[in-house]
């Protein structure tokens, strides 16, 4: 059996898009968050839909969880609304959202967990309006633009400003989205993580959740790139998710784990680096990652 599991879940929103929540009725966790609380809260069913293995989470307050999507959105899109709507140089998805979720389109795919579709699928469990174009899309509807060039031609198209519209006015909802699957993230890596190396793995991802800068660095490392699962995303055998993070972590000081995260997380990331594809030219993006991780830290 693996070791007990600890949930953590989030709600956000950016703050010229924030959506009143109806308060749900939750347990008072141990930890202290800015002034507020973690706290259990049942998510929605759509979510529990989306990931099987997830039955309860934990909460932040509005305001705490606003600092970490903010952060999320800074990180990918420069907490911009253009940068809702990006495809980037060399790659054959579009990324969308403060996550920037990967869609891809009709006939394509790649080594990266699609995850676009099921974003899609959550918010409008939750309520949230889709354009028309999107309806579908959570049943995996391709990507209406077939090339980065295609995307480009259409920034300014009808279908594009109702994509940045809705993206814009779910910030909290894709937040959400975004913590659980961190929270369904950890029964998968206590399944692929040898047998051995599990009791390690919880242990380095419950003294992450002890602290405000802890969580920030789970939730937004598992989004940045994934959570280490697949045998896809691996290079030379050698994995660089959140999962290969945690591997590498050894520490028992709480205070000092988000520290030590980002130390082990410049580790992985520069392995890489060296063991990608000589046409992928990875090194060339390695200094903005280990920037982005410094962050995590402090540093």
């Amino acid at each position: 059996m693996f070791p007990r599991r600890s949930s953590l879940g989030l709600v956000a929103a950016e703050s010229r898009t924030l959506m009143d929540k109806r308060p749900t009725s939750r347990k008072q966790l141990c930890h202290r968050f800015g002034g507020a609380g973690f706290r259990f809260a049942v998510l929605a069913t759509g979510l529990i839909a989306l990931w099987p293995e997830l039955a309860q989470a934990f909460a932040l307050s509005h305001g705490d969880a606003l600092k970490i999507g903010k952060r999320v959105w800074q990180n990918e899109c420069g907490g911009t609304i253009s940068g809702l709507t990006s495809w980037n140089e060399g790659e054959n998805f579009a990324s969308l959202g403060i996550g920037h979720f990967i869609w891809y389109p009709k006939g394509q795919r790649g080594p990266f967990e699609e995850s676009f579709p099921k974003l899609v699928s959550f918010v409008s469990s939750r309520g949230a309006k889709l354009p028309g174009f999107l309806l579908g899309v959570g049943r995996l509807q391709p990507c209406p633009w077939n090339s980065r060039a295609e995307f480009l031609q259409a920034q300014n198209t009808s279908e594009m400003n109702q994509l940045r519209r809705f993206l814009a006015d779910t910030v909290d909802l894709q937040a959400e989205f975004l913590v659980a699957r961190l929270d369904a993230s950890l029964p998968k890596m206590l399944a692929e993580a040898a047998p051995a190396d599990r009791t390690n793995v919880q242990k380095q991802f419950e003294r992450l959740t002890k602290t405000p800068q802890g969580c920030y660095a789970l939730i937004d490392y598992v989004n940045f790139k994934g959570e280490g699962v697949l045998h896809t995303e691996r290079y030379a055998g050698q994995g660089w998710g959140l999962l290969q993070v945690l591997e590498t972590m050894q520490g028992n000081s709480d205070s000092g784990a988000p520290d030590e995260f980002a130390r082990a997380a410049k580790v992985v990331l520069t392995r890489r680096a060296k063991n990608a594809p000589a046409d992928r030219h990875e090194t060339r993006w390695l200094t903005g990652w280990l920037r982005r991780v410094n962050s995590y830290s402090g540093g």
